[in-house]
């Protein structure tokens, strides 16, 4: 757990230095606590783990203003547990489920009993996401997604992917491109 934990707050660290989180962002987690653990994704989820990641993304949100959202399995569709007040300031649609480890994952699961306030929605375009254990969080990023080269690839036994979005290039060869956020 240690070493789970080191993992975590380094990519914690990566992050809050890249530049590319703002406040109010919206920064997608997509997690499987099983990959981290050296297993088969979805066969031996785990709380403890689960909340060591939790505990680190809670740090990242403090440090930078961005809104957590955890992805659930694919038992329930992908579909994302966040705050109300995430709900209310991006006019996002509830949808009447509670996750479970068995259906939703552990991370999901525990991210929904520890948040303020959780609500689960089916979908979500967030500006920013880490993705561990390849749970592929990609239907939930903003077009253009990036991928961002952590230092840091990897929790535990599971890799790491990490994105961040920009906007469309639009207009051009003659269009300018300066003073935006493109990098």
């Amino acid at each position: 757990m240690q070493n789970i934990q080191q993992n975590i707050s380094e990519i914690v660290q990566e992050w809050v230095e890249s530049g590319h989180l703002h406040d109010g962002d919206i920064f997608v987690i997509g997690c499987s606590t099983s990959e981290v653990a050296g297993k088969h994704i979805g066969t031996s989820g785990s709380e403890e783990i689960a909340s060591a990641i939790f505990t680190g993304m809670k740090a990242l949100k403090e440090k930078t203003g961005v809104s957590l959202a955890f992805q659930c399995c694919e038992h329930l569709n992908r579909a994302l547990v966040v705050e109300r007040k995430t709900l209310q300031a991006y006019n996002l649609e509830e949808v009447a489920v509670v996750p479970v480890p068995k259906a939703g994952g552990s991370m999901a699961a525990f991210a929904f009993k520890y948040m303020d306030d959780p609500v689960v929605v089916e979908q979500i375009t967030a500006n920013t996401g880490i993705d561990i254990g390849e749970t592929m969080i990609g239907m939930h990023l903003k077009h253009v997604a990036v991928p961002l080269r952590l230092k840091q690839r990897f929790i535990g036994e599971a890799r790491v992917t990490a994105a961040y979005s920009r906007p469309k290039l639009i207009g051009g060869i003659r269009a300018n491109y300066e003073n935006t956020r493109v990098k």
